[in-house]
């Protein structure tokens, strides 16, 4: 009881910083399921359907208020989760310490770009909406999703910078499709893949979906009515740290 309990707790509090930043819940989430005893390819799989449930609590917030365009949308399921599928299902050549360290270095880059660049995400102004433009975006994406598939936590953080530094968006708009789209699309991929290909520890589910959903909503009302700024300072937070988190090991 005590672990359901502890377990609902962190997933909470990991998904409404993931909710408001635009990812980042398996830097806390991960490690912990790992810490309580389950193998590695158990804990991932497991949270990555926990995830899911994150995509459900923000959606249902940003739906109130949504600016999705359904177009748009269409497209980043489209060109993500092939690269979703892929990821989850071929091993990577690279051996996973050296993935993790550079995937590290990366997220850091972005947390400190976005703190050097003050105007970055915080109007919106749509560019790249043509073939040229899609078509960079969307092998982008395909990439980011590749990522997504084969590692445990960050990649909805490139989504969220890429769609502001590519396609123009504001940080609001920006945390709204990576929650929307990779939460429940991207990570759902995933989940089925990892769940057709391993195991998922169905015990300590419902705790983790409970939390998960909660802490999506909330996170998602919080970057709703705080707005850019504070969704960029919680984004850059949260970059630097899993950063740290991924070099450290």
């Amino acid at each position: 009881m005590l672990d359901h309990v502890l377990i609902f707790v962190i997933s909470l509090v990991a998904n409404v910083f993931s909710a408001l930043s635009g990812g980042g819940a398996g830097l806390i989430q991960l490690p912990v399921l790992i810490f309580l005893g389950l193998p590695f390819g158990i804990a991932l799989a497991t949270h990555k359907v926990a995830t899911i449930a994150l995509g459900i609590g923000a959606t249902v917030r940003h739906m109130r208020d949504s600016h999705l365009e359904r177009e748009f949308a269409l497209f980043m399921v489209a060109t993500g989760v092939p690269g979703v599928i892929l990821g989850a299902s071929v091993i990577l050549q690279v051996p996973d310490r050296l993935a993790q360290v550079a995937l590290g270095i990366l997220t850091m880059a972005l947390g400190i770009y976005s703190i050097f660049s003050p105007r970055l995400g915080q109007q919106y102004a749509p560019v790249h909406r043509d073939g040229r433009g899609y078509g960079i975006g969307g092998i982008t994406l395909f990439m980011i999703g590749v990522l997504n598939g084969s590692l445990t936590s960050g990649t909805g953080l490139f989504v969220t910078l890429w769609l502001i530094r590519w396609f123009g968006m504001d940080y609001k708009r920006a945390v709204a499709y990576t929650l929307v789209l990779v939460g429940l699309f991207w990570n759902g991929a995933g989940a089925i893949t990892l769940g057709l290909l391993g195991e998922i520890y169905w015990l300590w589910l419902p705790a983790l979906l409970l939390g998960s959903v909660i802490g999506g909503y909330l996170g998602a009302h919080l970057a709703i009515v705080k707005g850019n700024k504070v969704i960029k300072r919680a984004f850059e937070a949260v970059t630097l740290l899993i950063g740290m988190k991924l070099i450290i090991g």
